[in-house]
């Protein structure tokens, strides 16, 4: 029985009871006009009244059915009304799906009857659709993929959405191998192609599993943890283990202690100087952004940065890093040092849609022509998706924005396919420059990158220049530009044109003696 026939049965048996007694006392009243003859008693003005008042009662019974007719739908209007907002506390207003609080009444109310084990199934580069595509196109992917799931999983599965791209399955009185089992159905149903208004999409996913918890709310959690280091671990599934909840815990602190270093400006950034190895002359810097932490100190990048990707706070960071590189590249060229700068970028750097925009009004606010920014990209970024990196390169090319590909070597991609992206620059991984004086496969490598990327009309830049004997070397192979310890390590600021003015003169005298 629903809410509102539950309702309406109290009034229903009261109009019930109110006709009964009006057709009992109409009864009585014909059979004591029938015994007193009451007809022939009313003569005068007396028959007058009593018809008014037949006339009047009749009249009565006429509108009076009218008025409870409106009552009646005016009743059964509000009822529909509280079924709704009843509905909409409950359910997700775009899929239709449970929402976070009635998933956990049901959760609760589930594990009273045994173990429910709890999936969290989150979509990987979800952001990205949004940002490339718009928000409409990502909301009606996530009604396709919420219908998916709605009729694929099992039948007793309860099916929530928890917000944005997060999906949470309950599984009543199911134990730890079933749940990984629809864990892997689950991201099966996300990972097939969804065409979304003429565009064909592909999504993976990563999922959390949760067996116990002391309440509905730490299973809930405890899911979101695994989820967290699923994607960490890249593993697709994992499931939730006591040990992860210290590694979570340290993860929330310096995900809340970078947002807040962001925004208060505490990162830092440094730079390290590339020098023409022909002449000896500095061309340029690659910024690299350094994060002081006030209790755990200087916090590497290779820390933060993944933090930052998974989060997305790296638009911001990217921002940060970005504005003071050019703010710094200004001032150095009033000063008379001009220099150009290298940043990178990450992928969600380089899908972002409006960055293209952004870094257009800070050349604009600063003064500053395209040509004085370099984005570098690694092999691992471009070949993340080719098609989408091609087309976003081609538009900040066309800027005048300067290109170049980052740690040569380390990823799949081949040079041939590198040279369809719009990169007048190469820089090689520092991993084969440090070791190609002990190692004559690595400096193979070296020399062939450099004869082959000039054969293509790329500019190559060797990294990791650790000794001089390196240095001398790649003069000999023809390498364009260098940079390394041995040139000069990051350096703040204030010290870089005072750092520059040392190095070219000390590779002066060094070209002479």
């Amino acid at each position: 029985m629903t809410v509102g026939s539950s309702r309406l049965a109290p009034l229903r048996r009261r109009v019930l009871r109110e006709a009964l007694a009006v057709v009992t006392l109409t009864v009585l009243f014909g059979v004591a006009a029938v015994v007193w003859d009451l007809p022939e008693r009313l003569t005068g003005p007396v028959a007058h009244v009593v018809l008014l008042l037949a006339f009047s009662h009749l009249l009565m019974m006429v509108f009076g059915k009218r008025r409870s007719d409106d009552l009646k739908a005016e009743y059964l209007s509000r009822d529909a009304a509280e079924r709704d907002l009843l509905h909409r506390a409950r359910h997700d207003d775009l899929t239709g799906l449970l929402n976070r609080s009635a998933l956990l009444e049901e959760l609760s109310r589930a594990r009273e009857a045994g173990p429910v084990p709890v999936l969290l199934i989150d979509l990987d580069r979800f952001k990205d659709v949004n940002d490339v595509l718009g928000h409409s196109i990502g909301d009606a992917l996530l009604v396709r993929i919420a219908g998916r799931l709605r009729s694929e999983l099992p039948v007793d599965a309860v099916l929530g959405r928890l917000g944005g791209d997060e999906f949470a399955v309950l599984l009543p009185g199911r134990g730890q191998a079933d749940a990984e089992r629809v864990a892997e159905q689950a991201l099966a149903v996300v990972g097939r192609p969804v065409t979304v208004e003429g565009t064909v999409l592909e999504l993976e996913g990563s999922c959390g599993v949760a067996i116990e918890g002391d309440t509905a709310a730490d299973l809930l959690r405890h899911a979101d943890v695994a989820v967290y280091a699923a994607k960490e671990e890249h593993a697709g599934v994992t499931v939730y283990r006591p040990s992860m909840d210290a590694d979570s815990r340290a993860q929330l602190t310096l995900i809340a202690d970078l947002r807040r270093a962001i925004r208060d400006g505490e990162l830092v950034v440094h730079y390290q100087p590339r020098v023409r190895l022909s002449d000896g002359r500095t061309l340029g810097v690659e910024a690299l952004v350094r994060w002081q932490h006030p209790v755990r100190g200087l916090v590497p990048p290779s820390e933060f940065i993944p933090v930052a990707e998974q989060t997305g706070l790296i638009g911001p960071l990217t921002d940060a890093v970005l504005g003071n590189a050019l703010a710094a590249c200004r001032r150095w060229r009033e000063a008379g040092l001009d220099l150009t700068v290298a940043v990178n970028l990450s992928v969600r750097g380089l899908f972002d849609a409006g960055l293209a925009d952004r870094i257009a009004t800070l050349l604009r606010d600063l003064d500053l022509p395209a040509s004085c920014l370099e984005l570098e990209i690694t092999e691992s970024v471009a070949m993340r998706d080719p098609g989408r990196a091609l087309e976003v390169l081609h538009r900040l090319r066309d800027t005048g924005i300067a290109l170049s590909v980052d740690d040569y070597g380390t990823g799949h991609a081949s040079l041939a396919y590198l040279t369809r992206l719009p990169v007048g620059t190469l820089k090689i991984d520092r991993s084969f420059v440090q070791t190609m004086e002990l190692d004559a496969s690595d400096r193979t490598i070296v020399r062939s990158t450099i004869e082959l990327a000039h054969g293509l009309g790329l500019r190559v830049v060797a990294e990791g220049v650790e000794t001089r004997a390196a240095w001398d070397d790649l003069g000999r192979l023809g390498c364009d530009d260098a940079q390394g310890y041995w040139l000069a390590r990051p350096q703040p600021f204030e010290d870089v044109a005072p750092c520059v003015a040392a190095l070219e003169e000390r590779l002066a005298v060094s070209r002479t003696s």
